[in-house]
């Protein structure tokens, strides 16, 4: 849980950590995202972002298990963004997959701010 966003995000868009052309583009949609799931109740109340390769997955989501969604949830976004599949099938199949994840988490984040009432 203490790897890396920035570097999480890269490898699997497929790019090298050592390969920072794109870092600042895709930071930008990276908090983007992150700005997406505080407004569905996912994290922080006061919102997250990062600003380079320092900051953590345990930052985000605290010692949570639930919300290991969190990761192909941001990929996804990041990915139609930034890099979007030619293959319109292939779009929709992502959108698909982000919906879920979208109300699955949403219903932890509810049971876990349930939880620490």
């Amino acid at each position: 849980m203490d790897e890396s966003i920035l570097t999480t995000v890269k490898r699997l868009l497929g790019i090298l950590e050592v390969y920072e052309v794109f870092d600042s583009e895709l930071i930008i949609h990276i908090n983007t995202v992150f700005s997406i799931l505080n407004h569905i109740g996912v994290g922080p109340t006061e919102g997250f972002k990062i600003t380079g390769k320092t900051e953590t997955w345990s930052e985000f989501i605290g010692d949570s298990k639930l919300l290991e969604d969190v990761k192909t949830y941001i990929y996804l976004k990041v990915r139609l963004i930034w890099d979007p599949p030619i293959n319109g099938s292939v779009i929709s199949s992502m959108k698909e997959i982000i919906s879920e994840l979208e109300w699955r988490m949403n219903a932890v984040s509810d049971i876990e701010k349930e939880d620490t009432k």
